[in-house]
């Protein structure tokens, strides 16, 4: 029996992917709401063949629950988000979980997997002290390992399958037993190593792509002083066979890449230095965007701020997952301006009212906006770039190819 706790964005699709290849599996979530549109089959949020996974594993054994249940396994996959003082993670909803488990299952020898992405050294500073105080012995009465994901928005279910994975345990044997469950579905590399390298090497990954990602937006800001294209110069450098510039964009969002470098500052104060400054180029973006947005009103002599229309909430295209959004970054920017003013929002995934002035209706977004500003490169509005004809479309993606469209 594996009990998968927290039925979100990483805990669901794992639950089910486990269940749909024949393994034994309760999902919990403290939300009884959600718990109930699961065991009725409504999937909670938009995902590429989540659908039909949900039914695949209905047909086997799965439950959903708000109450832990006596499992062989559990694999915890809560909220780890930072403390935004002292940048350190905030491992209170890993160690509620644990707490929980050891109440329902104590001294079974039961293999506890960390699944949330947590800063290194979590599990010795955070879980085990917690686990001993209860006086219990890990590697009898309990077993600790970290199996941290690599799935993004959009593609989840073929990467659980296709990505490689890392298990880190205290015991080879332990490591190899946890092993045997994720292959039943992941076609790929299976990496064993201890705890703590597993930790650092999930931050480590997310912090190579945020310092990736806050080059080219300085570059952004580099070619505007020196008033080059900077999209033509990254297509050219990237003709180098050693360079892969990504593309600069209007902040970085979503629950791993614009949080799990934090850890790495907060613990490791003073040497986190390039990894610091990075960060600080990302979180600067939806403010350089609303700098652009004022220099575009000027030019163009729009003084009424409900004129300008915001396409897309979601932090990437094609999902319904606002966390960490620049678009909500950018509109927080203008609150702390006083420059909220009635500006529209638009996104055709998020179908509930998040923020102010909210439009569920592409056309009257569109009849009601002078000024658009593509803040997320959804599908859709690709596929119709021509209705934007006789706007004054402000495109911080790249994608709209009109005459007369500003960048960033």
């Amino acid at each position: 029996m594996i009990n998968v706790i927290g039925m979100g964005y990483i805990g669901l699709p794992t639950a089910l992917m486990l269940a749909a290849y024949g393994n034994d599996v309760v999902g919990t979530d403290n939300n009884s709401e959600l718990v109930e549109k699961l065991n009725a089959g409504s999937v909670p949020f938009e995902e590429k063949g989540m659908r039909e996974l949900l039914e695949k594993a209905r047909e086997g054994q799965i439950k959903f629950s708000d109450q832990k249940v006596v499992a062989d396994y559990y694999i915890i996959a809560v909220p780890s988000p930072y403390n935004e003082i002292s940048k350190k993670v905030d491992a209170s909803y890993v160690e509620q979980a644990v707490e929980e488990v050891i109440k329902v299952n104590p001294k079974s020898g039961a293999v506890v997997i960390i699944e949330s992405t947590i800063s290194p050294k979590t599990i010795d500073t955070h879980i085990r002290p917690l686990i001993e105080k209860e006086n219990l012995v890990i590697g009898r009465d309990i077993h600790l390992a970290h199996a941290p994901e690599r799935i993004i928005p959009g593609n989840m279910i073929d990467e659980l399958q296709n990505n490689s994975r890392t298990i880190g345990a205290d015991d080879i044997t332990i490591a190899e037993k946890v092993k045997e469950i994720y292959s039943t579905f992941c076609k790929n590399e299976i990496i064993l190593t201890d705890i703590r390298t597993a930790e650092m090497s999930k931050v480590v990954e997310n912090t190579y792509r945020d310092i990736n990602i806050a080059y080219a937006n300085e570059l952004i800001k580099i070619c505007r002083v020196a008033n080059l294209d900077v999209y033509e110069i990254i297509r050219i450098a990237n003709k180098h066979p050693r360079v892969n510039i990504l593309s600069p964009g209007p902040g970085v969002g979503g629950h791993c890449i614009s949080v799990d470098p934090w850890f790495l500052v907060g613990d490791y104060p003073g040497l986190a230095n390039i990894i610091l400054a990075a960060r600080k180029i990302n979180d600067s973006m939806p403010e350089y965007v609303l700098e652009r947005i004022y220099e575009i009103m000027q030019e163009n002599d729009i003084k009424d701020v409900s004129q300008i229309g915001f396409y897309g909430l979601t932090y990437k295209e094609d999902v319904d997952d606002v966390r960490e959004s620049p678009t909500l970054q950018l509109l927080e920017c203008m609150k702390r301006h006083l420059a909220w003013g009635g500006a529209k929002v638009y996104d055709p995934f998020v179908v509930r009212d998040i923020v102010e002035n909210q439009m569920h209706d592409l056309d009257d977004f569109l009849h009601e906006c002078k000024l658009i500003v593509i803040m997320v490169a959804h599908t859709q509005i690709k596929n119709q770039m021509e209705r934007l004809k006789g706007k004054i479309v402000f495109d911080t993606k790249n994608i709209c190819k009109l005459e007369g469209t500003y960048k960033l």
